[in-house]
């Protein structure tokens, strides 16, 4: 577990190596959901996801003289760029395990950073190969389950509170549960009062399943086109997250993912991948849920979606 101590001691720590995204608010939206709603765009972060905020706190918080031989993680989306855009960043090389499913710009675009791309069959298989390079003196940086990771996502909440003291919901999506966890921990901690709201997409859904089985759950497949929400299953440390902190998780299809993407595009100007989306869904669905005097913080974690992809999708 993770305090508001370990958050300020990221947002120290990596200040100057990530942006500070904007938290814009959405006439549009406001009016569509009945409430003030803004949106945290943290798709326009470096590598164009959040996920660089764990990784630098996590190599930042070791001397350099512990840092191995270099970095290595498991990773089919966003965690990849970020692993290996903080490799390039402070002289450090990184290989990234990744799933041969894995589309095509996710692997160009972990390449182009500077990293060995190393394909397997699985993500299954990938975790069970990392231990061997950690024999081997690597530094693993784990995607979601690891407490620098999570205060480094949860700078995130942080920056949302300073932005805007008035915030009453923030509404984040679930791969993991470490992003929503460092989330809540900064939030929460601040205004014990803000209500945190997970979203996953059906044939994502590692905490709705944990969540009902009361343990972790290991996913056969990944079935949804959010991918980066693609977590074969969420660890005990955050599913103990998510039952502390969540109001509930909401589970939309990729129907409604996809068609608040397209919704993002036309009224915000902005190409959320499906991850991302997820939450003005959501946020849909919770309608009830808000009023006039809410003000209600939905989190677009990531950008990095194809264009080709976007329009193979079903309408």
């Amino acid at each position: 577990m993770i305090g508001l101590a370990d958050v300020q001691a990221a947002r120290e720590r990596i200040l100057g190596r990530v942006k500070r995204t904007p938290l814009v608010s959405s006439e549009s939206l406001s009016r569509r959901i009945g409430a003030h709603v803004y949106l945290k765009l943290e798709l326009f972060q470096k590598t164009g996801s959040f996920k660089v905020r764990g990784a630098f706190n996590k190599v930042l918080s070791l001397p350099e003289g512990r840092r191995g031989r270099g970095l290595v993680a498991v990773s089919g989306g966003n965690h990849a760029q970020a692993v290996a855009y903080v490799g390039g960043q402070l002289g450090l090389p990184s290989i990234i395990l990744m799933p041969d499913k894995t589309p095509r710009n996710y692997i160009d675009a972990t390449r182009g950073y500077g990293a060995q791309v190393v394909l397997v069959p699985d993500a299954h298989e990938a975790f069970q190969q990392i231990a061997e390079y950690e024999k081997e003196g690597w530094t693993s940086i784990h995607p979601f389950s690891e407490p620098l990771v999570m205060a480094g996502q949860g700078t995130v909440g942080w920056e949302i509170v300073e932005d805007l003291p008035q915030v009453t919901d923030v509404v984040a999506s679930i791969g993991g549960g470490g992003f929503i966890g460092g989330i809540a921990t900064a939030v929460k901690s601040v205004k014990p009062d803000v209500r945190i709201w997970g979203v996953e997409t059906e044939g994502a859904d590692a905490m709705t399943q944990a969540l009902a089985a009361g343990h972790p759950v290991r996913l056969t497949a990944i079935t949804s086109v959010a991918r980066t929400l693609g977590a074969p299953s969420v660890t005990e440390e955050t599913l103990h997250m998510a039952r502390k902190y969540l109001e509930n998780v909401t589970l939309v299809p990729d129907a409604e993912a996809m068609s608040a993407l397209r919704l993002l595009l036309e009224r915000a100007k902005v190409l959320a991948e499906p991850a991302a989306s997820c939450t003005l869904a959501a946020a849909e669905r919770l309608r009830e849920q808000f009023g006039p005097t809410s003000h209600v913080v939905l989190v677009l974690c990531g950008g990095n979606v194809a264009v080709d992809d976007v329009c193979r999708y079903p309408a």
